[in-house]
């Protein structure tokens, strides 16, 4: 069980669970509705889809001796190392990827009858293609430098959106506004997870921005994702997009300044660096919950009044 922990990567999952959360939470603030079986399906569906790409993404990577020549894996980045360690075949990861795949749509699918328009599919069809061509050959999207947007864009708006748009059957901006920072959040954790990874990801040719710019120069771009996050909410509040209650993720800045801070002197250090990559993971699920129990909050509120 423990090698399927393991390969699964559970403690990641959040990542996917958390823009379903906000998008669920968004739309029963703003009209109400709440159905827990489609959002537990759309979490479900979420999560089937983000396995299905950590394990095809293990696979290719194993194929393209990226993860093998890695002599520096971390708790947060070298893949899963269930091939590399002889606990999972590669034929088993990728069957399994395939399966997982396979139960995200099925899942989806259902979604999508219930719900009216395409939209739905779209979503779903952009994260499968996308999670799967991430590694994939000949494709490869995380080795030309988009691997960062479209993490970014997957596990943030598309996700907010998609998670809204079940529960209310209706597009609106706001699930995008709030998918922005979710977005960013998640691309920062992507992103500094690639520090640890850097010599073997350039001697593959996996040449995302890390390896572009330089581990010195990388660092300008994390602070961008890092901090790019609480003006957006700050200005979705002022502008009427989005709940004052939403300002409660501002709690998390000291985390983030902390991760900025240590990345600025450790970008360079393994070891030292990892008590940042956690603060980064620990800012996108604290900022999520915050955000999603600050639009709960508004509506019960509402409720009082």
């Amino acid at each position: 069980m423990n090698k399927w922990l393991a390969a699964i990567r559970l403690p990641f999952l959040t990542a996917s669970v958390i823009p379903v959360l906000v998008g669920v939470a968004l739309a029963y603030y703003e009209t109400g509705q709440f159905n827990w079986i489609t959002a537990l399906l759309t979490a479900i569906a979420a999560a089937c889809l983000h396995t299905g790409a950590n394990m095809s993404n293990d696979y290719y990577d194993h194929k393209t001796t990226d993860d093998d020549i890695n002599e520096t894996p971390t708790p947060f980045s070298g893949g899963s190392r269930v091939i590399q360690n002889g606990l999972l075949t590669p034929g088993t990861v990728i069957s399994a990827a395939l399966a997982f795949y396979g139960a995200g749509i099925i899942i989806g699918l259902y979604l999508w009858s219930a719900t009216p328009g395409n939209l739905v599919l779209y979503l779903g069809l952009i994260g499968f293609l996308s999670g799967f061509l991430y590694t994939a050959t000949p494709i490869k999207i995380g080795y030309h430098g988009w691997g960062e947007l479209t993490v970014g864009l997957n596990f943030g708006i598309l996700e907010v959106l998609g998670a809204y748009y079940v529960q209310t059957g209706n597009f609106a901006w706001s699930p995008v506004i709030a998918g922005i920072p979710v977005s960013f959040l998640i691309a920062a954790v992507l992103y500094i997870n690639q520090f640890p990874d850097y010599e073997a990801d350039k001697a593959v040719g996996k040449n995302h921005w890390v390896v572009k710019l330089g581990k010195k120069k990388a660092r300008l771009w994390y602070n961008i994702l890092m901090f790019g996050t609480y003006p957006v909410v700050v200005l979705g509040v002022i502008f009427g997009a989005l709940s004052p209650f939403a300002l409660i993720i501002l709690a998390t800045l000291p985390l983030a300044i902390k991760a900025a801070r240590i990345l600025k002197v450790h970008y360079d250090k393994i070891e030292e660096l990892l008590p940042a990559n956690a603060l980064t993971i620990q800012v996108h699920l604290m900022f999520g919950l915050l955000l999603a129990v600050g639009f709960v909050a508004a509506k019960f509120l509402d409720h009082l009044i």
